[in-house]
């Protein structure tokens, strides 16, 4: 699991992560503000885990931008542990937090993962 621990300090300084770990399941949690379902897509394929999220923010009509510090384009590649599966997993994201389980199990093919909106 390491090699997860060590590409999870590699994202930017505006995505917070935290990895937890059951005897059943691998779960990552990921401060992503302002990223929905619609904007984020999430595949594992064999060891790899890919997540493309993309913050969207409105613009008051009468405003613009003078200074932008909060942009947001997630793209980021990490190796899983080799018993993670993405065959049965899940994604939800609530209030800009992305929470993945990758359960624990013997056989890996890539999946895309559907990721529930609790907005919705």
């Amino acid at each position: 699991m390491s090699p997860l621990r060590d590409a999870l300090r590699e994202l930017p300084d505006a995505v917070f992560a935290d990895l937890l770990e059951s005897d059943d399941a691998y779960r990552l949690v990921l401060d992503v503000p302002g990223v929905t379902a619609d904007t984020a897509d999430i595949f594992v394929d064999g060891s790899r885990l890919t997540i493309e999220a993309r913050r969207e923010k409105d613009t008051p009509e009468a405003f613009r931008y003078v200074r932008e510090d909060r942009p947001l384009f997630l793209d980021a590649e990490l190796p899983i542990p080799p018993e993670a599966d993405g065959d049965d997993a899940r994604a939800a994201v609530d209030r800009g937090v992305l929470e993945i389980t990758l359960p624990k199990t013997d056989d890996g093919s890539g999946q895309p993962i559907p990721i529930d909106d609790a907005a919705e």
